[in-house]
């Protein structure tokens, strides 16, 4: 083999359409012997935080919360007023002064008016009626005189007024067991609720960390690209040289296998063919000396047989003309493919083969010295890929994030700071609210028990003026509960009112638009909170309002859509590296990796083997094993044989004692063909064979590469340069490939999964619940149970203070109707009370 001095040089430039057709011809070919290009697996999603669970405490008073809110939904049934609230806050000394404004507060706080003139009117008219009432039963009215009158239906109206006492006893009762239920929730929520904020506060805190890390993640893992391109480049010898070589060997290794085939076949031939000279000149050695000796044993039989004496000999001499053995093997053919195979030999087709794989193992090592200064300056170019995306880490509003996780902190710091003022201020509040409830407790306990003791005690036919102690007791207590309730009622409304007011506003104002959206609609308002032009301070053009954030962030959107990033950050710009690309690619195309033209076999060795088949194709192998075939038919026992017979009828005792030696004489050079010459040409016709066989092998072998030679070398002189470009164009497309798959991922990531909200909804959700389901709730459920108790302290105050007379043993006796007489009791001195 030898490699031509004219090396064709490769570039990476454009071509006609002949080369276009050429590179399509080649891939298609090329695609199925090779792996496809590997430009890395896309980066896996980036990991979300990790958030805590709420405790959910707004389940401790939603057994009232439905009533109490259907019960301020009454009371206030106007819409938000957020036009007012505006003009409260805009022009706020304006309006105080302003009898429009003062009138349009009245007119939607109607229904709170309402209730506080209730309530008011409640706390007066309570403490009238228990002072005028204190004042006439001292005077001995109102209930204060002793004497029951008697009549027919005084029984009738007894049970009367005790089933009535008793259910407004029972609803007195229900309503103070929601009120111990609601005043403990109130502590466990007040309890509890810094620990609900604290978490709510921690998945802030770890939503904002987060964000900048998923940012940080994203570049990395452009850092991490542009390594993996860097690797390839710096191995482009080994896996561009690789591809090219594979390119080439796919047509050139068939006719390399067969040079090599045809290299170790004509080594083999020639083994053989000097294997059958050695033979066939030891066989014709040795077979001289016989030859000898069968001519003088063949001229004493003739000698023999020609005598007188000599009896039936004329009939021998035919058979003595069979007496010979012709040793002189001509095997022209090979004589003549001696030469042949010696060219064959010294053509080196094994150094052909070396020379090859030398060549082929060369190639990426020269790629790698062709291509060093385009490595050098793509890896410049590298650098400014890392820069360009590093800038989206830049271009992120991350410092928007750290100025509310600032804020953040400084919210932690006075949440720490109230935390222990509301823990003491929910100590006393609670034994405030258990005594209020036990309070309440005290005015149905007497109730009851006058309720239980009245009627135990009771005997209907018995003088009123004798009634037993236990009915006297049970009247005493109905009167107590009376009292008592005309003693704290009052004080407690108050309590009811302040409650009423502050819980129920808070509700209307505050929970009820913020859970339809209508208070952040209101903070949303330009102008309203300086410095909340979510827009403008993010340099968007659209007026981005918190009703939008939230609304997004409760699908759990990211931050690119929830903020509308794509108005700051031009994601195709930055992630388009096409500008490099374009540019690393001119310098590939101009890029010149040079390699020498190969020549498998020189015109000198096609014709020698084109000779030697032909020589081949010549050679008589049948003719040769007919030569060898008549040495091995040589039978000279037969001949003595015969001899022996002549012997038995010979008279002449000389003659048949000659005939005797002479036929022993033939047997023993029979015996020395079977010993030396029949095996050695055994062997020359095994030779024979095997050399047949090989022979037979080199001339389909030596067609069959020649043909493949050929192809091979026009394979390899028309489409070198076509398959080093093709496999270059691969090799940059594999790499730039690299960033493809990272900028997909990169804006998959960056628009779909970086900064998913959702907490920050959970997080007004959560301060929703702990605001209004739990603490509001739970105080609006206290006052209204409370609210409820008292205002039917009224018709059990009435109820208990006609019933008392029924069971309280009475100073004076009456007749009723019947004439029944009554014993006249004087009047006592002291009055009972």
């Amino acid at each position: 083999m030898r490699l031509c001095e004219n090396a064709r040089p490769w570039k990476w430039q454009g071509g006609a359409g002949a080369f276009r057709t050429m590179v399509v011809v080649l891939l298609l070919r090329f695609s199925l012997a090779k792996d496809s290009c590997l430009t890395g697996s896309a980066p896996q999603s980036i990991a979300q935080p990790v958030y805590q669970d709420g405790t959910g405490l707004d389940a401790g008073v939603s057994f009232m919360a439905d009533l109490v809110q259907s019960f301020l939904n009454t009371v206030q049934p106007n819409t938000f007023p957020k036009d007012l609230i505006l003009d409260l806050v805009k022009n706020l000394d304006v309006v105080q002064s302003d009898p429009d404004t003062t009138k349009a507060i009245l007119s939607y706080q109607v229904g709170f008016l309402v209730c506080a003139a209730i309530g008011i009117l409640y706390i007066v008219l309570m403490v009238l009626v228990g002072f005028f009432l204190a004042c006439c039963r001292c005077c001995g009215n109102c209930g204060g005189r002793m004497y029951q009158k008697q009549t027919s239906s005084v029984h009738c109206r007894r049970r009367t007024l005790y089933w009535s006492a008793t259910c407004t006893t029972i609803i007195i009762l229900a309503g103070n067991i929601c009120m111990f239920r609601s005043n403990e929730t109130l502590k466990d929520i007040v309890d509890h609720s810094a620990v609900e904020l604290e978490q709510t506060l921690d998945n802030l805190h770890v939503y904002l960390t987060a964000v900048p890390q998923q940012i940080e993640h994203v570049v990395k893992e452009s850092f991490k690209t542009v390594y993996e391109v860097t690797e390839n480049l710096n191995d482009i010898g080994p896996q561009l040289g690789t591809d090219i070589q594979r390119g080439f060997r796919g047509a050139l290794d068939p006719a390399v296998d067969l040079i090599r085939a045809l290299d170790q076949d004509a080594v083999q031939a020639n083994a053989l063919l000097n294997e059958a000279n050695r033979t066939l000149a030891r066989l014709q050695s040795g077979s001289s000396s016989i030859q000898a000796n069968i001519s003088a044993v063949k001229d004493r039989i003739n000698q023999t047989i020609s005598k007188k004496e000599c009896q039936g000999c004329v009939a021998l001499k035919p058979e003595l003309q069979k007496v010979t053995v012709d040793t002189s093997i001509v095997i022209p053919q090979l004589s003549e493919l001696q030469p042949a195979v010696d060219e064959v030999i010294k053509a080196d087709l094994q150094s052909v083969v070396k020379e090859a794989e030398d060549y082929f193992n060369s190639i990426p090592q020269k790629v790698s010295n062709d291509t060093k200064d385009v490595v050098q300056s793509t890896k410049e170019q590298l650098k400014d890929i890392e820069k360009q995306i590093s800038q989206v880490a830049q271009d992120f509003p991350i410092s928007a994030l750290n100025n509310v996780s600032d804020s953040l902190k400084q919210l932690r710091t006075e949440i720490n700071k109230v935390t222990p003022e509301l823990e003491r201020a929910n100590e006393i509040s609670w034994p405030v609210g258990v005594a209020i409830c036990c309070v309440v407790l005290l005015v149905v306990m007497c109730n009851v028990l006058g309720l239980v003791l009245g009627p135990l005690g009771l005997r209907p036919k018995a003088d009123p003026t004798r009634r037993s102690c236990t009915a006297n007791c049970g009247g005493i207590f109905l009167m107590m509960g009376a009292g008592f309730s005309f003693l704290f009622s009052w004080l407690f409304m108050v309590l009811v009112l302040l409650l009423f007011l502050l819980g129920g506003n808070l509700f209307t104002l505050v929970c009820r638009p913020w859970r339809s959206g209508e208070l952040l609609k209101l903070i949303d308002t330009p102008g309203l909170i300086p410095g909340l032009e979510l827009g403008p301070n993010l340099g968007l053009k659209i007026n981005l309002t918190l009703t939008d954030i939230y609304s997004n962030c409760q699908v759990n959107k990211p931050l690119w859509t929830t903020l509308h990033l794509h108005e700051i950050i031009d994601l195709e710009d930055l992630l388009n590296v096409s500008k490099y690309t374009e540019e690393i690619q001119q310098h590939f195309e101009n890029t010149d990796i040079t390699l020498s033209t190969i020549t498998l076999l020189n015109p000198e060795v096609q014709n020698q083997l084109r000779n030697f088949s032909k020589l081949l194709k010549d050679v008589n192998y049948t003719s040769v094993r007919e030569q060898l075939n008549n040495i091995s038919r040589v039978d000279l026992n037969t001949t003595a044989d015969t001899l022996d017979m002549v012997r038995n009828i010979q008279p002449n005792s000389v003659i048949a004692t000659e005939l005797k030696n002479e036929a022993r004489d033939l047997r023993q050079i029979q015996a020395a063909l079977e010993a030396t010459i029949f095996p050695q040409v055994q062997q020359l016709i095994s030779i024979i064979d095997r050399f047949q066989a090989t022979m037979e092998k080199i001339n389909g072998t030596v067609e069959k590469m020649l043909r493949t030679v050929g192809a091979a070398q026009d394979f390899l002189n028309t489409n070198t340069t076509q398959i080093v470009k093709a496999e270059g164009k691969e090799f940059l497309d594999c790499q730039m490939g690299y960033f493809v798959v990272y900028a997909d991922w990169a804006k998959t990531v960056i628009t779909q999964q970086v900064g998913l909200c959702g907490p920050l909804a959970r997080a007004v959700d959560s301060a929703e619940t702990i605001i209004c389901s739990n603490v509001i709730e739970s105080l609006n459920a206290f006052w209204f149970s409370l609210g409820w108790c008292l205002m039917f302290f009224i018709p059990s105050i009435i109820l208990s203070m006609k019933l008392a007379k029924y069971y309280r043993k009475m100073d004076y006796s009456d007749v009723d109707d019947n004439h029944i007489v009554m014993n006249h009791i004087p009047r006592a001195n002291l009055k009972h009370y």
